[in-house]
């Protein structure tokens, strides 16, 4: 598929699960490897064509804005002369200097639904993406699309069976222990992200800065038949706290199953 799509990135959280608030750095500028949880999320999009993102700041936006204004200077050979900043030279283009990045203020406490609201101005009148800022996978975007072409409903999720946080015992009703299952996959699915809206699910986001998307919007979506879910059973991991970015990052040095590009 050739189009490209806006892609609402929710990074307005505070992460406060990966430590102290004031402390840490908005979870999206959490790194994994060398770049930022955010980087990686863009970059699975961009692989597929869409490089049209629209991040929904909330908490240390300005870390998120600094980091975007300087993204060439800190990541790209450069010339300069220390007197006169006007003979600033750039190297080699970077295989992200398409990207078109729309960086808006969408409040401190503000849910989800209502940020998603607020960029309404951004998306245009057509489909558009949206996830979430800190979770990564090999999620063949494509299918994802056709998927969601297909049912012709307004929204999809992208589901997926997590994996038990401890490993299981199988037990007989006297007591007696009769397996284990080291952190089995689970039976019932999860909402990973990686969603598709149609422009009529705005109108599900009308109200105060309150309107929650997982709680509300969805639950919503689905009661009028409304949501469908793409099955997704390849790699995903959301990075929730410090052992995730651990974990995630000793991925990253060897080989990320969410490096599709």
């Amino acid at each position: 598929m050739n189009e490209s799509l806006p892609v609402v990135i929710l990074v307005g959280g505070e992460g406060t699960r990966l430590g102290p608030q004031g402390e840490t750095p908005p979870k999206a500028l959490v790194q994994v490897g060398d770049k930022p949880i955010v980087w990686h999320v863009m970059k699975i999009y961009a692989a597929f064509g869409h490089t049209r993102f629209v991040l929904t700041l909330g908490y240390r936006g300005d870390l998120i804005r600094r980091y975007f204004l300087d993204y060439d200077a800190m990541t790209r050979d450069l010339t300069l002369s220390p007197g006169n900043l006007h003979e600033l030279t750039f190297h080699r283009a970077a295989d992200d200097a398409a990207w078109r990045i729309t960086l808006a203020d969408t409040g401190l406490r503000t849910n989800k639904g209502a940020r998603i609201r607020r960029v309404a101005e951004y998306l245009g009148e057509g489909t558009f993406f949206v996830t979430y800022g800190d979770g990564v996978g090999n999620v063949d975007i494509n299918a994802l699309l056709a998927f969601h072409r297909r049912h012709g409903k307004l929204a999809t999720i992208t589901g997926i069976r997590p994996f038990s946080q401890y490993g299981l015992v199988d037990a007989a009703d006297d007591g007696r222990v009769t397996g284990f299952h080291e952190k089995s996959r689970l039976d019932h699915w999860i909402n990973a992200g990686f969603m598709l809206f149609e422009h009529g699910v705005l109108d599900y986001l009308q109200g105060d800065d309150n309107v929650d998307l997982e709680k509300e919007t969805l639950p919503r979506l689905a009661a009028e038949g409304q949501l469908m879910m793409y099955r997704h059973t390849g790699f995903w991991q959301s990075m929730d706290t410090f052992k995730d970015t651990q974990a995630l990052s000793d991925l990253w040095e060897k080989d990320a199953p969410w490096k599709v590009w």
